[in-house]
């Protein structure tokens, strides 16, 4: 057979048994030497029917970690209230956060604007990656006032979770009062964290939550993958 019609051969068969669920959503394909082994013939041919499949949108490739059977996109609502554990689990998916860094340091112009602070003011910074079913969703960096939240890093360290660390501060509620979204595209280090590759869309959201007396209390930003998740803007809250 000519080499063409041997990679759509193979793109072909990959793409009945995903239709039949051989792969779900989310499964991560052979790779691409056990693809040739099985079809016989060589790893060019293999990468041609998987850059078929890829341009169908049926998978996509993450960057060092193989390719996998593309998911439908997580519905992420940005309302009042964001938190992501609960985002996740009414999407019915798993949620984990896994920390890059943990400091404090001098807060730059706009983190100083965005938290009512003075210039070169104290912040914590935590930065890392959040998960959904064990898949890089999205980075994120959050930059909170140091000296009303003194002991916020022990907390954020402990529990992983925004939410909670707050809590433990006597913030027991806050409420999104800006959200700004930009598409971007990923960067050499932001596609290896998420596993795309360079240039790779991504969506940034640039927000500030309030506590209940409109205090400025965490500046965020976030990066998500641009397959990977649906942003839902709405008014309505997204309680706790």
């Amino acid at each position: 057979m000519p080499p063409t019609a041997l990679w759509s051969s193979i793109a072909a068969t990959l793409r009945n048994e995903i239709a039949a669920g051989s792969y779900r959503p989310g499964d991560k394909l052979p790779s691409e030497a056990d693809l040739a082994r099985r079809f016989g013939v060589n790893r060019h041919t293999v990468r041609r029917a998987l850059a078929d499949l890829a341009g169908a949108r049926l998978v996509q490739a993450r960057r060092g970690a193989g390719v996998y059977v593309a998911a439908r996109p997580t519905d992420y609502p940005l309302g009042r209230r964001v938190r992501f554990q609960q985002n996740l689990a009414a999407a019915g998916q798993s949620a984990e956060r896994k920390a890059l860094l943990h400091a404090t340091r001098a807060a730059d112009r706009r983190e100083a604007e965005a938290l009512g602070l003075s210039d070169g003011a104290p912040v914590h910074v935590y930065e890392g990656i959040s998960l959904a079913d064990g898949s890089p969703l999205a980075l994120f960096r959050s930059v909170f006032p140091a000296e009303r939240f003194p002991d916020l890093p022990g907390a954020l360290a402990e529990t992983a979770s925004v939410t909670a660390a707050l809590a433990r501060a006597g913030v027991t509620d806050y409420t999104r009062a800006s959200t700004r979204i930009t598409a971007k595209r990923a960067s050499p280090t932001q596609a290896l964290h998420l596993e795309l590759r360079p240039g790779d869309p991504i969506l940034r959201s640039v927000s500030v939550n309030v506590d209940t007396a409109g205090r400025a209390v965490e500046y965020g930003r976030t990066w998500f993958a641009g397959d990977r998740v649906s942003l839902i803007v709405t008014d309505d809250p997204t309680e706790d």
